[in-house]
């Protein structure tokens, strides 16, 4: 009895060193279950021009992978590896054999096939196959420029209209020298748009070029062709007076988070004139650069002059630099026309539109500012009263507000900016019906002519 018990006992052991083998086997990381992972970077389009960007991982390593182009005709193979160290994780460029490019169907499947390093399924290892469909786009979209401006001065405005046509159009705007993209609202007809453009008074040299890009990555190009006329701004040098540091800026400093705990009027001051006056313009700048996405017929605007028998007080485009006993404290940019005409004069609209601002901005005061369609906004600073509210449309000939001195102003005047896309520009264009009619109106009316024709 003895014996048979411990024969049984001994096979009980060998069963349970067994089960806890294969468990151990099968929880192992030799024999992991989980199948590589395939990411193809596509959106469903290529020009077979760029390459696609494929990565493929797995814990246990990549034994084996292949991709294939296939067709409805033939496949080609693009890639097949079994790399001698097994990586984690492969990271791919395929590019298309040169065969690809006489393919005339426009429909393409990538199919990637891997296999893992596991020993799971007898050894064979985890495989996987992911198929992707692409649509193949090898055409650049159509662009021509169909009417423009004549000319562009610095720190002024253009129109333009151009035609940009195809059947994947993903990305369209216009290009200017520093990187700023300009929006363009549909105009007219199917494939025709239209956009405002603006040349930033800081900015030395101006060129602007419409870019087209589709789905595939396919880009088209056309330059919009501006005669540039350099305008010359005024350099003011400023000089900074106890009276005026130790009165408007030293309550202005009380107001600002930015100015709290700092000591030194002077340092106070470039805060208030860098600093807080870079906050306030990033808002402008954010409210002013939204432009319409429904296509539009036609932009009729009309003069502009907010403030009745006003004097300038203060031009756009002024590089003012501040000193304090000879030494250069700040600089700024003043991007308005400043107009004064009485206390509390009234400010009307000479143009329809809807308030998109009506509150405090810092240095700006008081400030509404109004769209009037495709990207052009107006901006009232210094505001005593305003009448209006945000989401309140304005029409033609309506007060809205009264001239002030809150915010950054030392008498009551109004400052009053004209904004193309964010951009401020010279109110001086606006306010002459010979520009408009030059600049917009014709354009407008000749685009028309030449569009109707095709």
């Amino acid at each position: 009895m003895r014996k048979d018990n411990r024969s049984s006992l001994g096979i009980v052991l060998v069963l349970v060193l067994l089960i806890a083998g294969v468990v151990y086997l099968y929880n192992s990381s030799m024999f992991e279950r989980n199948a590589p992972i395939i990411k193809l970077e596509q959106n469903g389009y290529w020009n077979l021009k760029k390459p696609l960007k494929l990565t493929i991982s797995d814990e246990s390593g990549i034994k084996e992978y292949k991709v294939i182009l296939k067709s409805k005709k033939e496949s080609m193979e693009l890639n097949y590896d079994r790399p001698l160290m097994a990586p984690k994780e492969l990271i791919l460029e395929l590019n298309p054999p040169r065969s690809a490019y006489a393919i005339k169907e426009k429909k393409l499947s990538i199919v990637v096939e891997a296999v893992d390093k596991s020993k799971w399924d007898f050894f064979n290892g985890n495989r996987v196959v992911k198929k992707y469909d692409l649509i193949i786009d090898k055409r650049r979209p159509e662009v021509s420029v169909v009417s423009n401006s004549y000319k562009i001065s610095r720190g002024g405005s253009a129109l333009v209209i151009f035609r940009a046509v195809d059947d994947n159009l993903q990305n369209l705007f216009i290009e200017s020298t520093d990187g700023k993209k300009f929006l363009a609202e549909p105009f007219y007809k199917e494939g025709y748009y239209i956009a405002l453009l603006a040349w930033p008074v800081t900015q030395s040299s101006f060129r602007a070029t419409v870019m087209a890009e589709d789905s595939a990555g396919n880009i088209a190009k056309e330059y919009i062709p501006l005669y540039l006329k350099n305008r010359d701004y005024r350099l003011s040098k400023i000089t900074l007076t106890d009276k005026f540091l130790n009165g408007k800026i030293m309550d202005l400093a009380e107001l600002y988070q930015e100015t709290q705990g700092v000591d030194g009027i002077l340092n106070q001051f470039k805060i208030i004139n860098e600093d807080v006056r870079a906050k306030n313009e990033t808002l402008i700048h954010k409210i002013t650069s939204v432009v319409p996405s429904e296509m539009i017929s036609d932009f009729k605007i009309h003069r502009m002059y907010p403030l009745k028998d006003a004097a300038v007080v203060a031009h756009f485009g002024d590089h003012r630099k501040y000193f304090y006993k000879g030494q250069f404290i700040s600089e700024a940019y003043h991007l308005g026309l400043d107009l004064a005409s009485y206390k509390n004069a009234k400010i009307i609209s000479q143009n329809g539109g809807k308030v998109v601002f009506a509150d405090y901005n810092g240095l700006y005061g008081n400030s509404p500012i109004i769209s009037h369609g495709l990207g052009l906004y107006t901006l009232y600073g210094h505001c005593s009263h305003l009448d209006v509210t945000k989401g309140d449309r304005v029409s033609k000939n309506q007060k809205f507000a009264n001239t002030g001195k809150t915010g950054y102003a030392m008498g009551d005047h109004l400052h009053f900016g004209v904004l193309v896309q964010g951009i401020e520009v010279r109110p001086q264009e606006w306010m002459d019906s010979h520009w408009i009619k030059l600049n917009i109106t014709n354009i407008i009316k000749s685009a028309k002519k030449i569009i109707d024709r095709d």
